[in-house]
């Protein structure tokens, strides 16, 4: 284990994260909230006091393997949310320091889940701040580093496959710091075409701003107590609907769009796969909740939205949905499950993976009816290798035994059954609201101190899709040969 290596990175990303702490803080000295100022200092010096020696002092050994790799993601998500918890309780607007961790890792590993009873009462710079985390976590952080540092000679493709998601991880270009580069330029002008276009739906600027921050990173932390509904505007909906799709795709689409490879774009059988996913859940939705809603219209409305947000596990809410007939809220819990695409901004398993798993089950039953044939799975006009398959079988497993794990400890807590599944699902997938008490007007605040841990621990494992949290902690990663 190459130990040195492992603490330089964590030291690019410390004083990288004090770097972005400076725009909330800035934010803090436009609107005058004075009582904020000391809550985004104090994190911003001890981020630069531990990442600079940690920076300056890199190793005569710099080659990372796997184990680093994976490690080394683990260890800076789970430092910068601890330091990035800090401007809420410093300032005390959340004065318990783990609901402020809870709050900040829900942030960054853009789930959603809030704490917060009243999210309006927060002032601009922490709301801000709030929603900056699902913009630095939605790409990820170790990608900024790659794509705005140079000459960084650290083995980052390691580092890459950790901290990105999908069973796949590819590259666009032949080098990997050019990739980071395309991938953050779609991902910056796409949030930068959602913030015109809020605007020019009379959306105030600064809601703009945090609304296309927490929907290019598909967090869908709100700053209205009922979320995206505050507005009551069609075109803001439907705005944010077609987004979070967007935001939802393989960024690799939007490459081989810019090259004008059209035919490879639109052959791309995840993103057909996603779309009509869609498509049928819109339909289906909107037909079962028809009678709540005035006309057709609106049902369609609302059902486009929530199934868009749900998918991409955004969680923004523009209804109650916990409300809605049984079919529609099991068909919100399937969606959370199946999640957006790899390579996107987007959590859940990915549709790739619920694709392979669909495949490797029909081989299967395939194989039982003739054991004489063989049959190969085939994703975008590519064959997918034995071992890609058994990696999203073994990913299914581990995400079935962490799950049901997860189910079990909340259940000593004070909610039903609805809630604490609901609630663990959307952790999981990081989607953010779940139904009953963990639904789109509900919270998290009532959960036991240990059930918050354990949430906590299910958004980063979702976000970070498992391995690089349990390599963390397993103790062969630190025992020394």
């Amino acid at each position: 284990m190459n130990f040195k290596m492992i603490f330089h990175i964590l030291g690019k990303v410390l004083y990288i994260t004090a770097i972005l702490m400076l725009l909330p803080l800035i934010v803090a000295f436009i609107y005058g909230e004075k009582d904020t100022y000391i809550g985004f200092v104090v994190p911003i010096l001890v981020l630069l006091s531990a990442g600079i020696p940690l920076e300056i002092f890199k190793p005569k050994n710099t080659l990372i393997f796997a184990k680093e790799g994976l490690t080394s993601v683990a260890l800076a998500w789970i430092v910068t949310s601890l330091i990035g918890a800090l401007p809420f309780y410093i300032s005390r607007y959340i004065p318990s320091f783990l609901d402020s961790v809870f709050e900040t890792v829900s942030g960054f590993t853009t789930t959603g889940a809030s704490i917060l009873t009243d999210v309006e009462m927060m002032p601009y710079s922490l709301l801000f701040w709030r929603s900056f985390t699902h913009w630095i976590g939605g790409m990820g952080v170790l990608v900024f580093i790659l794509a705005v540092i140079p000459k960084t000679d650290m083995s980052m493709m390691h580092l890459l496959r950790a901290e990105a998601p999908g069973p796949v991880i590819g590259k666009l270009v032949a080098k990997m710091r050019l990739s980071a580069r395309i991938l953050y330029g779609i991902y910056v002008l796409l949030t930068v075409i959602l913030i015109i276009f809020l605007v020019a739906g009379k959306m105030p600027f600064f809601d703009s701003v945090v609304t296309s921050f927490a929907t290019a990173g598909t967090g869908g932390f709100g700053i209205k107590n009922n979320s995206i509904a505050f507005y009551d505007s069609a075109y803001i909906d439907i705005v944010l609907s077609i987004f979070m799709i967007l935001f939802g795709v393989n960024f690799n689409i939007y490459y081989l769009m810019l090259l004008k490879n059209f035919k490879r774009a639109f052959k791309n059988d995840e993103l057909r796969w996603y779309l009509g996913i869609i498509i049928i859940s819109v339909v289906a939705v909107a037909i079962n909740i028809y009678s709540i809603y005035p006309n057709i219209m609106e049902s369609l409305r609302h059902s486009f939205f929530q199934v868009s947000s749900i998918i991409t596990t955004t969680g923004f809410s523009t209804a109650d949905f916990d409300q809605w007939p049984m079919f529609s809220k099991t068909a919100i819990l399937l969606l959370m499950v199946i999640g957006s695409s790899a390579g996107s901004t987007g959590g859940g398993m990915k549709v790739s993976r619920i694709v392979i798993l669909f495949k490797s089950v029909r081989n299967s039953i395939k194989s039982m009816a003739n054991p004489r044939s063989v049959s190969s799975i085939n994703l975008s006009g590519e064959i997918i290798d034995s071992k890609t398959e058994k990696g999203v079988l073994n990913y299914f497993a581990l995400y079935m035994l962490i799950a049901v794990t997860s189910v079990v400890i909340l259940s000593f807590d004070q909610y039903d059954g609805i809630t604490n599944i609901s609630a663990v699902l959307a952790c999981l997938n990081n989607v953010g609201p779940g139904l009953r008490a963990a639904g789109p007007l509900g919270n998290y605040s009532g959960f036991s101190s240990v059930s918050k841990i354990i949430l906590i621990l299910n958004m980063l494992i979702g976000r970070l899709e498992i391995y690089p949290v349990i390599v963390l902690f397993s103790p062969l990663t630190w025992k020394r040969r």
